[in-house]
């Protein structure tokens, strides 16, 4: 009597789940508008000058604090006008720490909340972690723009040691082309690199809890979803700041908190919350209430 073949052992279908590819990372999670329109720009501003009028008491406490820190490094630097104006054109990436109150005062606004000073000026500690972590990051771009930019002065400028003021008429008169020409391409790159890589991080980690990496990424991609409003947004950022710096940094008491604000409505639209998203938002008992 024939036995029957041996049936090889039945080796057991993929599960499901398993054939299915790697999720993707977080950021790409995270829904973002698209091609938004160069309206929008006006829209942003004329929303956050609306927040600002609302709450212009804990609003302009917060420009206070940028003017008292551009005069606090214009004592410092005095007699050391390269590094004074790497570190005022620092204030690109130092300004939208010092907005994080301003994120808050609008967050609660929309909600119609009384905004407070103190529940403001603490609100980084929804995700103190990791606001630290990209201001770590930040502060390594400020160190080597601040390098960069003593290069550009050892090549470039001519006429001796330069003072504040030699600076100044440099840029105002074009009488050093090559050296006004270099400072702004290398200040123009790294100004990019913050721009591109910030410009919804913090208002992403503060309002949904996300990580230093996931809210860079997103940045990154709402730059390159909209890269020609966003581009002029940037530019919008820079130039109302540069003119508020000018008379001894006093329009920044009502331009600061303006932007701070503006930035919030850009980040809004530009990550809507009205789609579902990957986490929902954490925000402690104590903050943004």
């Amino acid at each position: 009597m024939t036995m029957p073949p041996e049936k090889s052992p039945a080796v057991d279908a993929p599960d499901a789940s398993e054939a299915q590819a790697a999720p993707p990372p977080a950021s790409f999670l995270i829904p973002i508008a698209r091609d938004v329109p160069l309206a929008a720009i006006g829209r942003w501003l004329s929303r956050g000058w609306r927040d600002l009028m609302r709450s212009y008491l804990t609003g302009v406490w917060f420009g206070v604090c940028f003017v008292a820190m551009g005069t606090l490094l214009a004592l410092a630097f005095k007699h050391a006008p390269a590094s004074l104006m790497a570190l005022i054109s620092g204030f690109l990436l130092i300004g939208p720490f010092i907005c994080v109150g301003c994120y808050a005062i609008s967050y609660a606004l929309e909600r119609g909340k009384q905004p407070e000073i103190k529940r403001a000026a603490l609100a980084f500690r929804n995700n103190a972690k990791n606001i630290a972590i990209f201001a770590a990051v930040l502060g390594v771009l400020e160190l080597l723009w601040g390098r960069a930019s003593l290069v550009v002065f050892a090549l470039f400028y001519q006429g001796g040691l330069p003072e504040t003021g030699d600076i100044m008429r440099a840029f105002l008169t074009l009488d050093n082309v090559p050296f006004v020409i270099a400072y702004l391409v290398v200040g123009a790159i790294f100004a990019t690199l913050v721009f591109v890589a910030s410009v919804v991080a913090i208002p992403l980690m503060l309002n949904r809890n996300t990580d230093a990496i996931t809210a860079a990424l997103t940045s990154v991609r709402v730059c390159l979803a909209s890269p020609i409003t966003l581009a002029l947004w940037g530019l919008t950022i820079a130039l109302l700041t540069l003119l508020a710096m000018l008379p001894a940094f006093i329009g920044l008491i009502v331009v600061g908190p303006w932007l701070g604000h503006a930035t919030w409505h850009a980040y809004r639209e530009l990550v809507p919350a009205e789609v579902a998203v990957v986490d929902a938002p954490r925000i402690a008992r104590d903050v943004l209430v």
